[in-house]
């Protein structure tokens, strides 16, 4: 039935108040999880009875989307290998207000999820990490490789994007559907994180981190990192991703290491000349103008690349405004009145609402 304030709204002719409630989809990017992927959908359907769990399945081998489909969860099959290509298709197929995305793997504490959806519409953020915190403590959950890769990735990052965070490479996110719908998820492996990272940064998006605890894998789950192939690939993406981010400070930095190596080679060629009048060492004179050439040029580069890359900014920046934020979609706008009462009252509950996922094409 309506309540008061709607009863009198309606007795004075005019239209009710339209109340919208965010909706929340746990994205969980799998492969070969079958051992591990119950746990994960049982974990967060616990902690987040109101939301939807999507398992997007990458061609695995194994049993994962028999176990997740079992288990409760929302099985959808991406075909196209690398995490970066099954993010894309999270991102473009499920409809949600917030997003919380997780790996398949059983690693990550479902409790912290609470605390990352709160603070991302406490705070309004664009996105929430939760920054690992080991809690086994036998050295088992995070090798010693890609805990030493992931510190020096993330001072790294810090340097390149100006922008503060110890867990780049986090799997577990909270984000909005302004930050979703306008991430263009361009790369298709482990690199993605980096791919997020670079978005905040380029927008200049608020995001945060809070602790979450991480735990070891359990017997039968293998990791589908590799320590120096995954690792050499998101080196490269970075590099990419500056060029593409700050190409005064790419390109800049090479028109200065080349002038000093111009220098170099240069200055003992002039102090010859000085006192003997004769260019006593032509190759070496000419190799230093060379240098010193390709260093203005890619100079010029860098200015031409950074306006570019400003009219771009502006547009992704106008597309992220384009969406709608969280509780304001058009489909999930319910407007109450006494005709459909008893409906909208049983619709309009927090949380509630199937998420739509469009079939694959």
């Amino acid at each position: 039935m309506l309540n008061p304030e709607d009863s009198m709204i309606a007795a004075a002719g005019r239209q009710p108040a339209r109340v919208a409630y965010p909706e929340v989809a746990v994205i969980v990017p799998c492969y070969n999880e079958e051992s591990t992927i119950e746990s994960v959908v049982t974990g967060f359907s616990q902690v987040l009875p109101a939301a939807t769990i999507y398992v997007f399945n990458n061609m695995s081998t194994d049993n994962t989307a028999q176990v997740a489909a079992v288990a409760g969860a929302t099985v959808v099959t991406a075909r196209r290998p690398g995490k970066g290509s099954v993010v894309r298709k999270m991102f473009s197929e499920v409809e949600a207000d917030i997003y919380l995305m997780v790996d398949g793997d059983g690693t990550y504490e479902p409790e912290a999820a609470v605390d990352m959806l709160q603070l991302l519409q406490d705070d309004v953020l664009d996105m929430v990490i939760g920054a690992r915190v080991s809690a086994d403590r036998d050295g088992q959950e995070y090798p010693s490789g890609h805990a030493l890769g992931n510190r020096l990735f993330s001072w790294m990052y810090r340097w390149m994007f100006d922008t503060p965070i110890d867990d780049a490479f986090s799997g577990y996110r909270a984000m909005s559907r302004r930050f979703v719908k306008s991430f263009p998820a361009t790369t298709s492996g482990f690199d993605i994180e980096t791919e997020l990272l670079a978005h905040a940064a380029e927008l200049k998006l608020e995001f945060a981190e809070i602790p979450a605890k991480y735990y070891s894998r359990p017997l039968g789950s293998e990791s589908k990192l590799g320590t120096y192939s995954d690792g050499f690939k998101i080196l490269w993406s970075a590099i990419r991703l500056l060029r593409d981010l700050h190409p005064k400070r790419f390109f800049g930095a090479g028109a200065v290491l080349l002038t000093l190596a111009a220098l170099a080679l240069g200055l003992p060629v002039i102090e010859e000349f000085l006192q003997t009048g004769l260019v006593l060492r032509l190759p070496t004179a000419v190799l230093a103008v060379a240098l010193q050439i390709i260093a203005f040029l890619l100079l010029t580069c860098g200015l031409i690349v950074s306006s570019v890359r400003q009219v771009s900014r502006e547009q992704r920046r106008l597309a992220y405004l384009a969406v709608s934020p969280a509780g304001m979609r058009a489909d999930r706008i319910y407007q109450r009145s006494s005709a459909t009462a008893p409906k909208d009252s049983a619709s309009s509950e927090p949380g509630q609402g199937a998420l739509q996922a469009r079939e694959n094409r």
